[in-house]
């Protein structure tokens, strides 16, 4: 009975933690093998957990302004590389190398080391 019992907690401890896994997603939806290099202007930078954004307003080729949402690491990550919820705000000029959607929809995924303003200084400096 003992071990019956063992079974089912493991099997009900591995059903709980499954679930978490399926809730956070892979970056398999970016394509990181055709990088873009984009220059634009924050609208707004979420410094938030799983996930930090940067909402990005960029022109595009036909001259209108389309916001793309930008998703990045994980807040505690960029802590690590001096970055805070103040290290961005709106207005900041960006130039930027991201892993765009696959879907070709406005978005895509962003790391610290591609990231400078857009005169060339870096954002953070240690």
């Amino acid at each position: 009975m003992k071990g019956k019992m063992a079974a089912f907690l493991f099997a009900g401890a591995f059903v709980v933690a499954g679930g978490a896994a399926w809730a956070h997603h892979s970056f398999a939806m970016f394509d990181q093998e055709h990088p873009v290099d984009m220059v634009g202007v924050v609208h707004e930078f979420k410094f938030t957990s799983p996930h930090t954004f940067i909402l990005l307003k960029v022109k595009g080729s036909d001259g209108q302004e389309v916001i793309w949402n930008l998703e990045g690491g994980a807040p505690s990550g960029l802590v690590r590389d001096g970055w805070n919820s103040k290290t961005l705000k709106a207005g900041d000029e960006l130039a930027i190398k991201v892993d765009p959607l696959r879907s070709g929809a406005p978005g895509g995924a962003w790391n610290a080391a591609r990231v400078k303003f857009k005169d060339g200084k870096s954002i953070v400096t240690h």
